[in-house]
């Protein structure tokens, strides 16, 4: 039931409602008004009858003279009446800003409690219209600031790291939608309006939900350091802490479904010493979540994955949602993600379907970048110019040790202007301008196929012949291209889905080197995931191989910082 102020706030809004059911507009409605298509500042509701029948109308129409944009396209799409003029509006909104803790932001950044507490005098019947208007202007900038770090982040990624390539989009906030979700009091469905779409972020959030409650509780248990290792079939003290940590996460199944509901059963766990097939299983699933050898035995690695705090977990959480929000304008139709630090490949289809894949990505010191393009062209049966990094760093000092090394390796030096040169005539402690190339063939770093995408970096997608360094858990090993597992049979699939007249078998089968290109070019993003959201609050965790988190982690502890959000 209706309060009286609530019912005030609806007769104030009559020409809002109105105008809402009128505008065709949606997922884009900040962009576009009937005020700006027309010319005619007057199309939305008459200005001069609203600011003699609404207090405070007036002042606010004189304050959005001056206001931003996006702002006057709020109050525009609103009738261009005070939106937060009874307690119940305000109410949802401090509601709505304190519930983004959910969702990776920090509440404090938007004051909620400064908005409640300043309501009380701006909605005091002896207000002035002056004060109403501030207020309100106030409360509904508020609003649009934390939607927008909702949508896109609450950081810019080229201040967190420079030489970041992918672009930001702008906010497209459904401001119709979400004034209809707050006028109801719907938080949730305001919420489900900005927040970027899929299921990377949401099972992201989910699965910060569930941490952000372990943190509450105190955290999980610690295993203390052990030289010996805790083997299935042990009995063993350390049995009752491991049953209790993978219980608050979800990972022991006969808890997962009380933990969250029940906190005092996970912190009550059966003091079982056993290590029996249960709990072997979960530490199994744990350690595959983790790029652990999935052996179920707890050593050094594994021990040390479960000592890690619930609170630096929540914050991995934090920063991944933050880079998912950077990264919500995502790719459509069919795409290829590589998720650099989950060393996982998936090929997307738009029927939903997709294949994937293992990786090898570069090791640490030789990072493959994070960037988007498109695959263009492959080459088959390649040659390899030894890049730059690999020649000074690992073949030049092993030419100095081994004269023979060009011979074992199939190798010819080259003059920039694609010569051949005798290597017995160059000095490799000085060689100059000199390039090596390894012939085609099977011991050829890149394997019979590449697949090659415009880029800065010279990296490309490709096959190698060290495929047994696919079986290990991490493959951080590369110089910076990408190995993939099985890249012929997604080559095949990008021919049929791009509709190319490429008969690869026939072509490979040559022997020749040769390049050829897809009829329709398949966009490529190389992400960096250190964490994923999985069903029912779970999570799985990745090293962070390139050391990206602690910037991230650190800048989003320090105050917002956005380099592309309208100015307000």
């Amino acid at each position: 039931m209706r309060t009286a102020d609530t019912l005030t706030r609806g007769i104030q809004r009559g020409g809002m409602i109105l105008l809402l059911t009128l505008l065709p507009l949606a997922a884009g409605a900040d962009e576009t008004l009937p005020s700006e298509a027309s010319g005619e500042a007057g199309s939305v509701p008459d200005v001069a009858a609203k600011e003699m029948a609404t207090p405070g109308v007036a002042p606010l129409t004189e304050r959005l003279r001056e206001a931003s944009p996006r702002l006057s396209r709020f109050y525009a799409l609103n009738g261009n009446v005070l939106v937060w003029q009874d307690r119940d509006a305000v109410a949802t909104l401090v509601e709505l800003l304190r519930a983004l803790e959910n969702e990776g932001l920090s509440p404090a950044d938007y004051s909620p409690g400064r908005l409640e507490q300043e309501a009380r005098t701006a909605l005091d019947p002896a207000a002035d219209a002056d004060g109403r208007a501030r207020f309100d202007l106030d409360a509904s900038r508020t609003l649009l600031t934390a939607l927008t770090h909702l949508q896109r982040g609450r950081l810019d990624p080229h201040r967190v790291y420079p030489g970041w390539e992918i672009p930001v989009a702008p906010p497209r906030l459904d401001l119709v939608g979400i004034t209809r979700a707050l006028d109801g009091g719907d938080v949730p469905a305001a919420l489900a309006l900005a927040r970027p779409a899929g299921e990377t972020y949401r099972q992201l959030q989910r699965a910060l939900v569930r941490y952000r409650h372990i943190v509450r509780l105190g955290g999980w248990p610690t295993l203390p350091s052990r030289e010996a290792a805790l083997r299935p079939g042990d009995t063993h003290s350390d049995v009752a802490l491991l049953r209790q940590r993978l219980a608050m996460i979800g990972e022991l199944e006969v808890m997962a479904a009380d933990v969250m509901h029940y906190p005092d059963i996970a912190l009550e766990a059966p003091a079982q010493n056993r290590y029996d097939p249960d709990l072997v299983a979960a530490v199994r699933r744990f350690q595959r979540r983790h790029m652990l050898a999935d052996d179920g035995v707890i050593g050094p690695r594994t021990r040390a994955a479960l000592n890690v705090p619930a609170r630096l977990r929540a914050a991995t959480l934090r920063a991944n949602l933050e880079r998912a929000r950077w990264l919500s304008d995502g790719l459509s139709g069919w795409w290829v993600e590589v998720d650099l630090a989950g060393q996982r490949l998936q090929y997307h289809r738009p029927d939903g379907t997709s294949w994937s894949s293992r990786v090898i990505v570069g090791q640490p010191g030789r990072a493959t970048p994070v960037l988007r393009s498109s695959i263009t062209y492959l080459t088959l049966n390649p040659t390899w110019t030894v890049p730059p990094t690999i020649m000074r760093e690992d073949v030049l000092p092993q030419l100095r040790r081994d004269p023979g090394y060009l011979a074992e390796h199939d190798m010819i030096a080259l003059s920039h202007d694609g010569q051949r040169l005798d290597p017995q005539g160059i000095d490799w402690r000085q060689p100059g301008a000199v390039m090596l190339r390894q012939r085609a063939g099977a011991g050829n770093p890149l394997g019979r196929l590449v697949l090659r995408f415009p880029n800065d970096h010279l990296v490309y997608l490709h096959d190698t012949p060290a495929q047994y360094l696919f079986g290990r858990p991490q493959r951080a090993r590369s110089s910076g291209c990408i190995r993939v597992e099985g890249v012929a049979e997604l080559t095949r699939l990008l021919i049929a889905d791009s509709r190319s007249a490429i008969n690869l078998d026939a072509l490979l089968a040559r022997g020749e080197t040769r390049n050829v290109s897809l009829a329709r070019p398949v966009p490529l993003a190389l992400h960096y995931w250190t964490a994923e959201g999985e069903p029912g609050g779970l999570a799985s965790f990745r090293p962070d191989i390139y050391d990206r988190d602690p910037a991230l982690i650190a800048a989003l502890a320090g105050p917002p910082m956005r380099g592309n959000e309208p100015e307000e």
